[in-house]
């Protein structure tokens, strides 16, 4: 079969090269999906530029979700069939022409759900489920904070508080993606490249304070952030992606330090505290976890619920357009990369 794999860090036009390598074979509880297209994640782009530390040793093949079909199953596996079209999480190794996943993270889907609707759940809707449902427990008339809102989480996490009848706070760079974000429901959109996000919202909130934030960007964010919330107010750290904006180790040293420092006792004392989350280690030691956010996203897809958006999509020819459409901070929605 044909991969496309990680051959060394750096620019998306020298860091990938598609070669040939044996098809895996599933566990008793893996299934084998023959991979009709896979989804672009801003992890793929910190691994490739070598910021990512869960990365496999090189060369390695990337990819944390895909859609295609099932031609083969483990022993173990009941619910899922052979010639089962579905999406699945696949824990790196999406890249290519057959993947591995779970059983307990691929879910079938109907023919009619286009490719990129279906990568998105997979890795996007389901992140933004576990954060705002599972871990945030968000509640109606929360204010909400998302930062990246217009991207694949951010989309999905917006739709989800306002199923919950939230109010939400949303993050961008453009003008353009102001426009998105209206269309997506946000009542606060917030361009930062014109307007401190911070001052803004404590303008909007007068006295009150934010119940929840979700922040990919990470560094100084976090801690203009975490000012903003009031009791019982959580913030869910859940990325890095400010750290792709320096190529130094002194720019990264200055991003880390740019979160803050904090003792618990400040939590105690303010009744409020951050939480790191990593899908990818929930998904190692919690796989139910995720399990069960995936089957409920699906559903409510199939529901008209939630509507992914996809922003981009791409011939595996382009894979390295697709990464520079991504790391450009351009894109809205999920990114989507097909075989044929």
């Amino acid at each position: 079969m044909k991969a496309v794999f990680l051959t060394k860090f750096g620019s998306a036009h020298s860091a990938f090269a598609i070669r040939e390598t044996k098809r895996p074979k599933p566990s008793s509880k893996e299934v084998l999906i023959k991979v009709e297209a896979f989804g672009l994640n801003f992890a793929d782009v910190m691994a490739r530029l070598g910021y990512y530390r869960a990365t496999p040793k090189l060369p390695a093949i990337l990819g944390y979700d895909v859609v295609g079909e099932v031609i083969e199953i483990g022993a173990e596996v009941n619910h899922i069939k052979v010639g089962d079209r579905v999406t699945a999480l696949t824990r790196f190794g999406g890249y290519a022409e057959y993947a591995i996943a779970n059983n307990n993270l691929t879910f079938k889907i109907t023919d009619s759900l286009a490719a990129g609707t279906a990568v998105a759940l997979a890795t996007q809707y389901t992140t933004a489920y576990v954060l705002s449902n599972t871990l945030a427990n968000l509640q109606e008339n929360d204010q909400v904070l998302i930062h990246a809102a217009a991207g694949g989480v951010g989309t999905a996490l917006t739709q989800m508080a306002l199923y919950k009848r939230c109010i939400v706070f949303g993050t961008c760079s453009s003008q353009e993606k102001i426009n998105y974000l209206r269309e997506n429901g946000v009542q606060h959109p917030i361009n930062y490249k014109k307007i401190k996000f911070d001052e803004i919202i404590q303008k909007i909130l007068g006295k009150k304070r934010l119940d929840v934030i979700f922040d990919p960007v990470g560094g100084k964010s976090v801690k203009k952030g975490y000012r903003l919330l009031g009791a019982g107010g959580r913030l869910f750290s859940f990325g890095v992606s400010s750290m792709n904006q320096t190529k130094n180790i002194f720019g990264k040293l200055k991003i880390v330090l740019q979160f803050g420092m904090y003792h618990p006792l400040q939590f105690l004392s303010n009744s409020n505290g951050i939480i790191g989350v990593n899908i990818l280690k929930i998904g190692e030691e919690r796989p139910e976890k995720l399990s069960q956010a995936m089957e409920k996203v699906v559903k409510m897809t199939e529901d008209g619920i939630l509507k992914p958006h996809v922003g981009g999509d791409f011939h595996i020819d382009e894979l390295a357009n697709a990464h520079e459409f991504l790391e450009s901070r351009k894109s809205m929605g999920k990114i989507v990369v097909r075989w044929n």
